[in-house]
Parts: structure tokens; sequence; C-alpha cells
């Protein structure tokens, strides 16, 4: 499948057929996202929950403040590793035919591991879409986070032990809200997401500035001036622990930190993406991992050890105001804060992932596919053409804003379901129970298939993949390996009962209440269960083809040109869903030696 160029897109246009045919643009050149918009992405959706209700369980799961800080370094490092291995693939595939020549070059699109999988493996993009797709759809929220702030929120207005219905009606109305600022404004949206991110940043600048001050003797009406924290002695002893506390500690690192595959979900609407994308997203990373250290070392030297340990359901955050004012209303605006800060991680993860989810539409695998992967004009930019009377035009610089309105919905209605299915447990279990299963679905399975076939690209000789990408880190294949083997162990080792005091233990105590208890293996089976969601996805779309004795194929077909660099960028594409009867002889897809899956037409149904 070749390109368009821009002569032949305008044709297209004209003749568009609305019945099989959409077409999805790239934002103007102005709306493009910066560096700075790019490192907001990244920190907002990285200050989330996770540094306020989190290290409290890593302490838990190491018993040992040296240990809970080498965890988090480590984790970075980890992610650094990901992060690598995402700037490699995200800035390399898919390929693109040059128009009018038999040349191609890397055009970075939107989706993210959608795009790397479907690459490596591309004999069946059907079966991948839904393999990723599905799974993504349903868990591919922050369920978990919105409960969160109900929990915060009613903290924050004086209810020590909340019930779960305000909890969870606080909740939806979270999700809600954040799904509105997108469908209102594009520009509007990345707006707010920038200005959490600041403000964010200065939170979590404020509580280390508290943190030292407490530890150089000043007091502000809470307990004693310092803690020992950070003894010789003592900051390395503790009760000892097993690898599997270990395991479980390491999954809660690695939950805050996931927020560095979030620019890559919209990369096609990022300006320059060569020039800026592997700068931007290496130094929000080193600014998110610094932070976390000292946000860390801060609670340490307000919090002593034994009394987190004593209070493992207590966030660490709230500890530390505790001990710091000494002040009840001090928890309360710390649970505000916390709240606050947990509310523009929704808004980030709104943002991109209805992206992916309109990225996995138009692989036709969805009821009503052409519909999900749509992009309309927004109300603020309908209101603004009405009011200065300027009619809307298909030039890039007087074209109307537009947002996956359906995508937005979509990303909605599995959100509030998640919230539904585990209205049934404590908000705590609740909460616990919704990020592991992210995490180990999204951010273990997802990436570990995904920097796997990148080895597998690497060491294959036909593919020659050293001289077709556009990045490669130059310690490579170091990052790859350690970034594979790390959630390959992960993989593994979450199946393997905890043992007393270590997170996932402290989770299913929780959830001993409720008529099924949340057991230690629950989580991992069903994230790895998604795998088959997706399967049994595409045997259903398989009999529902076979029934009507046709096939839908899926073509989409990009505009590209020519970016600063003399590289490539995506300024449009063409989906096109059309059926024909099984006799129809389809194109044999190319292997990524010849050229690219992309160039591949997929075959898939809408319904």
């Amino acid at each position: 499948m070749a390109a368009f160029d821009q002569v032949e897109f305008e044709d297209v246009l004209r003749d568009l057929d609305e019945g099989h045919q959409r077409v999805d643009r790239a934002p103007s050149t102005s709306e493009l996202l910066g560096p700075f918009s790019i490192i907001c992405l990244f920190l907002n959706r990285t200050i989330g929950s996770g540094i306020f209700m989190l290290p409290g369980k890593v302490l838990a799961g190491t018993g040992s403040v040296g240990a809970s800080l080498l965890l988090w370094a480590f984790g970075a490092l980890i992610h650094l590793c990901g992060l690598l291995v995402w700037l490699e693939l995200g800035l390399s595939v898919p390929f693109r035919n040059v128009p009018g020549t038999n040349e191609q070059k890397s055009v970075p699109r939107s989706g993210g591991e959608l795009n790397y999988l479907q690459f490596i493996f591309y004999r069946s993009k059907l079966l991948t879409a839904c393999m990723y797709g599905i799974p993504y759809i349903i868990v591919g929220s922050l369920a978990g986070n919105s409960i969160a702030i109900g929990k915060f929120v009613m903290e924050a207005a004086g209810h020590e032990k909340p019930s779960r219905g305000p909890i969870i009606g606080i909740a939806l109305v979270a999700l809600t809200a954040a799904v509105l600022v997108h469908v209102c404004s594009r520009r509007g949206g990345i707006l707010v997401n920038n200005t959490f991110a600041i403000l964010k940043v200065l939170l979590l600048v404020v509580i280390i500035i508290f943190g030292f001050i407490k530890a150089g003797g000043k007091r502000f009406g809470g307990q004693p001036p310092a803690t020992d924290n950070f003894d010789l002695d003592k900051s390395f002893s503790g009760p000892k622990r097993t690898v599997v506390h270990y395991v479980d500690a390491l999954m809660c690192v690695l939950y805050p930190y996931s927020g560095f595959q979030q620019p890559f979900y919209v990369l096609s609407e990022v300006r320059h993406p060569r020039k800026i994308f592997p700068k931007s997203t290496i130094l929000a990373l080193c600014i998110g991992a610094t932070l976390f250290m000292l946000v860390n070392i801060a609670y340490f030297l307000a919090v002593p050890k034994e009394v987190q340990l004593k209070n493992p359901s207590i966030p660490m955050a709230s500890l530390f105001f505790q001990h710091m004012f000494g002040d009840h209303r001090a928890k309360q605006a710390m649970s505000g804060l916390a709240a606050f800060s947990i509310f523009g991680n929704i808004v980030v993860m709104t943002f991109t992932a209805s992206r992916v989810k309109q990225e996995i539409a138009k692989e036709g695998v969805l009821p009503f596919s052409l519909f999900f992967a749509t992009s309309m004009t927004t109300p603020w930019a309908w209101f603004k053409a009405k009011w200065s009377r300027r009619p809307a035009s298909d030039s890039e610089d007087e074209r109307l804003e537009q947002t996956p309105m359906a995508a937005l919905g979509l990303h909605w209605a599995m959100s509030v379901l998640l919230v539904g299915v585990t209205a049934m447990l404590p908000p705590e279990t609740s909460y616990a129970v919704l990020v592991d299963l992210y995490s180990y679905t999204i951010r273990v399975l997802a990436p570990l298939i995904v920097s796997g076939g990148l080895l597998y690209l690497k060491f294959k000789p036909s593919v020659q993949w050293s001289s077709r990408a556009n990045f490669i880190p130059w310690l490579s294949p170091t990052h790859v390996v350690v970034y594979f083997l790390t959630l390959g162990f992960l993989a593994i080792a979450s199946f393997a009962k905890p043992p007393a005091e270590s997170p996932s233990a402290l989770t299913e105590s929780l959830s001993a209440s409720v008529a099924v208890p949340v057991k230690w293996f629950i989580v991992p089976t069903v994230g790895i269960s998604a795998l088959t969601w997706g399967l049994i996805w595409f045997l259903g779309l398989k009999v529902v083809m076979w029934s009507v004795g046709r096939e839908l194929n899926v073509t989409r077909t990009p505009i590209i040109v020519p970016d600063i660099d003399s590289q490539w960028v995506q300024k449009a594409e063409l989906i096109e869903h059309e059926w024909h009867t099984r006799s129809h002889r389809r194109t044999k897809p190319a292997s990524p030696c010849e050229d690219g899956i992309e160039m591949a037409s997929s075959s898939s149904v809408s319904i």
C-alpha cells in the first residue's frame, strides 16, 4: 500500500464515501505537542496516587528504609530501559512508502504498543489487534485511581472511615469530569494537563522541603523533630523478607513509574518527534525519578519506620503530614491535595488512552468500528467559529480542532464498568485490585511481549534492524535484555504465594471480610487470561465472517510529508472498511524484512 501525496489525498476527500471511509487528520501545526507538553504528559501521569499510597507498601515488602530506597532507584533504572525500548520502536515503526518512489521511511504513529506488536506479528494483524486491543479497552483505564480520589475526598471532608457509596459516587464524578474536559476542547484538555503537571511537581517539592526542614530540627506541632530511619546501623535493618516480598514491593514501585508510555500513545500529534521526543521523555523520567526518591526520603525523615509497619493500610503521605503538624486538619489538607493530584492523573490518562482505543477501532475489531475511529469537532471549536463567523475550512490554519469523542465515551464506559464490578470490595481492596490488574496486564504482560519482540528483530539477520531503525541506544541491546528479563521474572513470580506483611498479603487481609476474598493468585490469573479474551474475540469475529460469507478488508492509507530533519511524519490517514466475498484473494502480508507490515492490508470485521 503506497501513501498518498497531497494532490491525491484532496481528490479522495472530495469523493469520500462516509458509509465505509473515514479520514483522521493530525492536529494543525499550531496544535501539535511541543517539548513542554510532552514533559507535562509524562509527569502528570507519573505523579498520581502511587507516590502517596504505595511507599508504605514498598516498606512493608522490603522491611527496611535502605532497601525501599534502593528498590525505588531500581524501578527508575528499569523504566529507563523501558523508555529506551519504546523510543527505539516508536521512532522506527511503522514503515511507509514515500509517494512516487519505492523508498520506505519510518513514520511515527499514535497507538503505542499496538503498532509495535502489529509490526512484530505481521502475519495476523487482526489477531494481534484483538489480543492487545480487547484487554486494553477493558482494563486500560484509571478506575482504581478514581476510587482513590473518592477515598481522599471523603477523608479531606473529615470522614475517617468513609463508606463505599460516597467513594464510588465521587469516583464516577471524577471519571466523567475528566472525559468532559477532553470532549469540550482538545487545547483546553492539554492546558488542564499542563497545569496539573506544574502544580503536582510543586506539591512534591513542598513535601520534600517540609521533610528536610523537620530533619533540621524544626517542629510544627507534630512528633519529635526527626527520626532515626537513616542511622547507619538501622537503615538496612528490619524484619526478614523473602524474594516474594520484594517482588510484590517492586510491583508497587513499577506502577507510579509507568507514565513513560503515555506520550507514545499520541506520537502522531507531536511536533518534530525525532528531534524533541527522546530528549523530552528522558528529561521527564529523570525529573520524576528524582522527585520520587526525594519524596521517599522526606517521608522517612518525618515518619518512623515502625509506625508505618504497624499501620500498613494508612498511606505514607497521610502519616507524613500527621507527624509533621500533629493536627488532624493537616491530614485532611493532605488528603485534599492527594485527590487533586490523582485527578490530574486521570485527566492525562483519558487523553492518551482514548487515542489508543481510537487506533484499535481503526483496525475494525469493534462493533461500529468506524464510529469509534472517527474524530469530531469539539464544542469549543464550534462555538468559537460561530462567534467569529468564520466558516470552517480544509486548510490547516483554519480547520476546526477535533477530538475522538466516541473513543472517549468508550473509555468512560469501561472505567465505570470496572468501578461497578469492584464495588462490593472495601475501597482499599478495590483500589489495590484494579491497580494490580492494570499493572500486570498493561505494564507487565504487554511490555514483556513487546521487548521480547524487539530482541527477535535485533537478532534476526533478515530483518536488518540496525540499518532500518531510526533510534538505537548506544548500550543496545542491554536495555532490551534488562527490561525483558525483569518483566519476565515479575510475570512468573507474581503467582507465588505472598508471605505475611507483603503488599499482596495486606490486600488479601483487607478483603477477608467480603463474600469472595481476593486471593494472591486471582489478579495475575485474571491478568494473564486477558490474552484469551482477545483470542475468544478473534474467534468470534471469524465466526461472524463465516456466517455471512464475507470478510471486511480494512485498509489504512496515510498521507505523509517530510519533516525538518528530512524524515517523514503522518499528516492524515484514510481508513477504509470494505466487505468482500470469501473467495476474494487477499494480498499476502509482507514481512518486516521486506516491505514492513504497515504496507500490508488488514482483514477484520465491523459489526
